[in-house]
C-alpha cells in the first residue's frame, strides 16, 4: 500500500513538472501572427500634414480599425499642434516630411539640414514626439539627403506602391492601389485629396479580403510590420 502511494506521488509530481516546462515554453515563444493578419502587415502613409482635412482622415481611419504614418511638414505641424496631437491620440505614428517641402537634392547640406532639423522640433514641439521616420519631398534623395537624416536618427522611407492621389486618381484607383501590396510594403497617399478620404472604408475591406493588416514601419528595416 506504501509502496503505491509512493508510485502515484511520484507520477503526480513527474505531471506537474511536464505542465510546467510546457506552459513556460508557450510563455516565451514569440507570440502568433493574428488569424485576421495572416498574409501579413503593409504601411498606409499620408503625407503634406496636418491639414484641414486630417480631422476627418482620422476619423475615417479610426472608424475603420486602420493605423496609418504621418509624414507632416514641419511648417503645417508648427501651425497646426493640436492636429499633430490628434494624429498621436488617433493611434497614428507621427513622421518628418521637411519643413517646407521642397526639392531637396537641388540645396546644400546646411539647407538639407535646416529642413531636416526644424521639422523634428516643430513635431516634438507639436506633441508628436521625436521622429524616426524621415520621407524626403518627391521621393529625391541623394547621398547628401540621407546622411543628414541620419545624423538625427532618420531612416528614410520611400515607398513601394503610389496611389497617385496626388495627380487626381479615383477612389476606385486609390483602392486598387492598395490591391497590389504585399507583406511588407508601403503605399503613398496624402493627406489633403478627397478621394483618398472616401476611399478609406474601402481600403480597409480590401486589407481584410486579403488578410493583410496596417501595421508600423520599421526604422530597422524600412518595411511594414506588426505594431
Amino acid at each position: 500500500m506504501v509502496t503505491a502511494k509512493r508510485v502515484l506521488t511520484a507520477l503526480a509530481t513527474t505531471a506537474a513538472a511536464a505542465l510546467t516546462v510546457t506552459a513556460t515554453t508557450a510563455s516565451t515563444a514569440a507570440p502568433a501572427r493574428p488569424a485576421a493578419c495572416g498574409a501579413g502587415y503593409v504601411g498606409l502613409t499620408f503625407d503634406d500634414g496636418p491639414s484641414g482635412n486630417t480631422t476627418k482622415l482620422l476619423g475615417a481611419l479610426r472608424q475603420n480599425g486602420l493605423r496609418a504614418t504621418m509624414f507632416n511638414q514641419g511648417q503645417y505641424a508648427a501651425a497646426n499642434p493640436s492636429l499633430v496631437r490628434a494624429q498621436v491620440t488617433a493611434g497614428m505614428w507621427v513622421a518628418n516630411h521637411s519643413y517646407t517641402h521642397p526639392h531637396l537634392t537641388r540645396l546644400s547640406q546646411a539647407q538639407i539640414d535646416s529642413e531636416i532639423s526644424r521639422s523634428q522640433q516643430a513635431i516634438a514641439n507639436a506633441g508628436g514626439g521625436t521622429p524616426r521616420l524621415f520621407r524626403p519631398p518627391y521621393g529625391e534623395t541623394n547621398a547628401t539627403v540621407k546622411s543628414v537624416a541620419a545624423r538625427y536618427g532618420l531612416t528614410e522611407i520611400i515607398w513601394h506602391v503610389d496611389s497617385q492621389d496626388w495627380n487626381g486618381a479615383s477612389t476606385a484607383s486609390i483602392v486598387q492601389s492598395v490591391a497590389r501590396l504585399t507583406n511588407g510594403q508601403i503605399i503613398l497617399m496624402h493627406d489633403w485629396p478627397a478621394n483618398t478620404l472616401a476611399a478609406v472604408p474601402r481600403i480597409a475591406q480590401t486589407l481584410a479580403s486579403r488578410g493583410l493588416c496596417a501595421g508600423t514601419i520599421s526604422p530597422q528595416t524600412g518595411r511594414a510590420v506588426a505594431p
